[in-house]
């Protein structure tokens, strides 16, 4: 008998059971985007190499190893030739480079190991037939080299989460507590429920809100699937209309889940608190890696959640768009086995506009590739809709984008006047702030905001950015929230982490000018309830007389730039025609600046011979970072639970769970900085990318993280 599975009681799983099962399951996944009988026919074929005397003899408990995936991917290339074989060699340590035909048998890509000599497992032919399977190819989009390498990720999905699944019900005995039983009807139910109190609107403002909400409900009832845009100005209810939109359109369509893709950690917490006030908590996931998924064993819906982190099982995902993208460009098992769970989804990314420059171009191409390729509805929802169009064109010509809701009228929406200050000095700014009794400011960078802060005088004064650990930034929210429902004084001083999403209502802002799109944000934290007149809500736009704004990296530099280009003649910068006019020229502007990895030429140019496609997938995903990596975090052991978190790391425990919780009391800093901090003899190293704060006085509960250095302060927020 051939084993795949032996359990420390002694419970064993045949190897035939297992490989039915696991094809078994990557049929289903692969079933939406019509390639469920070549799935089988990799999931069959993945662990065939286990049928080895040598790996029989290991399972048994010999000390020997085995390379049972190179043996799968080369019985496996006979029949599916490149794709299956990709997907079997990388179902453990992660999808490999191609490689190429120099590459000798030791080599890590797959073209090595196709040549590699592996133990005889010809005895899987007693027990499994592998045949050639018929399958929907997908249409291909701009060269092709991206939608094949694309798809072979997506069959790659489906094969590690098949494997994932059985080996898990095998080795705990009884199956997990996964998925829920929650029908899409029951979750549009809930929200009608919910959404009854908007009927009867009592200011024009609630009676747009309402207006946009229910186009939103009709065109996910009335619009077919495919790619959308949702533009709606700040405090026009976006987050439960799209929402709403989703849903509908989920139900009327029989799509599996709902996906909102968030672009800051720093605000997804309110969403996803949001959505189970109004789906209940059960359906809904929020996955994140500051999310602390643990909780008592024994407790089932824990545990449900904290499995569907795995796989993204449950109808709604609330997730951030680093978690979403950097999956889509991974190789590693753990992190692609949710991606087939986008197929046949309602993909909803909030605040579109965010999303990187330099990843513009990838991004984009996966968007596109879920809509037209796996049956995924996706829409761009902002206030400040990007200038996407052309992008999408590009890729296809018929790709075109629809807006969910018709023209808004303007004046509903313009609650706030801008007014240019030109270049003021720290001194003249916190002068103008301690004159307001409530008053936002946002700054570029985490040292300007601590300068102005300090400046301010008199009770209720805050200060906001990630110079904070993750846990004080949300109770300095809090406490802000509370004194401007109550109208006490209330000063803040923040970077733009304040801007997307984070539902807070002054009487006026100061914005250091930045591009557009950031712009119109902080002007969306002014007046959001429009309870005052429009010209008393002032968003003043200044320049900070300091050498900051030289020092500031590309990727805000060029937005800077091509906003004060486009807005030096026009009448107001938050009018769509002015918006519009920034991100044509922004676009156009970066060029090549929008894909500076070299993304979707390396996939595309991979397949330029189509009989021995080369794709660089784990050079890929090394190199697919949102947001910098060149950073280190510091521990701030500033309270008992971070002093708990510390003692065991320091005692040498590791678990992904113990390094999510201690992420909630971290600060990430660039490499000049940790040095600084370092050679002040304030840190103790915990590992490589992870030290403890031990000098606590240069941690202000206020301020955060005291900055030791000048240099690389520009893109953190």
């Amino acid at each position: 008998m051939y084993l795949a599975h032996r359990t420390e009681d002694g419970r064993e799983q045949t190897l035939r059971e297992h490989l039915q099962k696991t094809a078994e399951y990557a049929e289903a996944f692969a079933a939406p985007f019509g390639a469920g009988r070549l799935a089988y026919e990799i999931g069959l074929a993945h662990d065939i190499g286990k049928y080895s005397q040598a790996f029989q003899r290991r399972i048994r408990g010999e000390n020997v190893s085995v390379d049972h995936a190179t043996a799968g991917a080369q019985e496996i290339f006979k029949y599916l030739g490149w794709p299956g074989a990709y997907c079997v060699a990388g179902h453990h340590g992660g999808l490999p480079d191609g490689g190429g035909k120099t590459n000798s048998a030791a080599a890590p890509t797959l073209m090595g190991r196709l040549k590699r000599q592996v133990p005889p497992y010809d005895a899987f032919a007693s027990e499994i037939r592998l045949e050639r399977a018929s399958f929907r190819p997908p249409r291909v989009l701009g060269k092709g080299g991206f939608t094949l390498a694309f798809w072979i990720r997506m069959l790659y999905s489906c094969l590690v989460d098949a494997d994932f699944l059985d080996t898990e019900a095998f080795m705990r005995g009884t199956p997990p507590p996964r998925g829920s039983d929650t029908a899409m009807e029951t979750l549009w139910t809930r929200l009608e429920t919910y959404i009854t109190k908007w009927d009867d609107p009592e200011t024009e403002l609630d009676r747009v809100r309402n207006e946009i909400l229910r186009a939103c409900i009709a065109a996910g009832e009335n619009q077919t699937p495919g790619l959308f845009t949702l533009t709606v100005p700040t405090g026009g209810g976006k987050t439960v209309s799209s929402l709403a939109f989703a849903l509908r359109h989920a139900r009327k369509h029989g799509k599996k889940r709902v996906i909102y893709v968030i672009p800051y950690t720093s605000i997804i917490e309110q969403t996803a608190d949001q959505f189970m006030e109004i789906l209940g908590d059960e359906p809904v996931l929020e996955h994140h890696s500051n999310v602390d998924l643990d909780g008592d064993e024994g407790d089932p819906e824990r545990e449900r959640k904290k499995l569907a982190a795995e796989n993204w099982d449950l109808p709604v995902i609330v997730t951030t768009a680093v978690q979403f993208f950097e999956s889509l460009f991974a190789n590693r098992p753990s992190r692609c086995r949710k991606l087939h769970n986008l197929a046949d989804s309602v993909i909803i990314f909030d605040e579109a506009q965010t999303l990187p420059l330099p990843y513009l171009l990838p991004c984009v191409r996966a968007i596109a590739e879920l809509a037209v390729n796996y049956g995924a509805t996706c829409v761009l929802c902002t206030a400040t809709q990007p200038a996407l169009g052309p992008l999408f064109r590009n890729i296809a010509p018929d790709l075109t984008l629809r807006e969910i809701v018709p023209s808004l009228p303007d004046r509903v929406f313009r609650r706030v006047r801008y007014e240019k200050l030109g270049r003021v000095s720290e001194a003249e700014l916190a002068r103008r702030l301690n004159a307001h009794n409530q008053a936002l400011c946002i700054v570029s960078t985490r040292k300007q905001a601590q300068a102005v802060y300090a400046r301010l005088e008199g009770e209720g004064c805050f200060h906001l950015s990630t110079l904070m650990y993750p846990v004080r930034r949300r109770q300095v929210l809090a406490e802000i929230r509370l004194r401007l429902d109550k109208g006490l004084p209330c000063r803040v001083v923040a970077t733009s982490l304040i801007e997307a999403g984070v539902d807070v209502d002054f009487p006026v802002v100061y914005r250091a000018e930045a591009g557009l799109d950031s712009v119109i944000q902080a002007g969306g934290r002014c007046n959001r309830e429009g309870n005052n007149p429009a010209d008393e809500s002032v968003v003043y736009l200044f320049t900070l007389d300091s050498a900051e704004e030289s020092r500031l990296p590309h990727a805000l530099k060029r937005p800077l730039e091509v906003m004060r280009a486009v807005t030096a003649d026009a009448a107001r910068p938050d009018a769509p025609e002015t918006i519009e006019r920034y991100f044509t020229a922004l676009h156009l502007y970066t060029g090549e600046g929008m894909d500076d990895k070299n993304v979707v030429a390396a996939f595309e140019n991979g397949a330029q011979d189509p009989r021995q496609p080369s794709f660089p997938f784990a050079e890929t995903a090394e190199k697919f970072h949102l947001i910098d990596q060149d950073t280190r975090a510091v521990l701030i052991p500033c309270t008992p639970e971070a002093e708990a978190l510390a003692q065991r790391l320091i005692r040498g425990e590791r678990s992904r769970e113990l390094l999510r919780k201690a992420g909630q009391y971290t600060v990430n800093v660039y490499e000049n900085h940790f040095n600084a901090l370092n050679a002040h003899g304030a840190l103790t190293m915990l590992e490589q990318n992870l030290a403890l704060l031990t000098d606590l006085s240069l941690y202000d509960d206020q301020t955060g993280l005291a900055l030791l250095t000048d240099g690389g302060e520009g893109i953190f927020i």
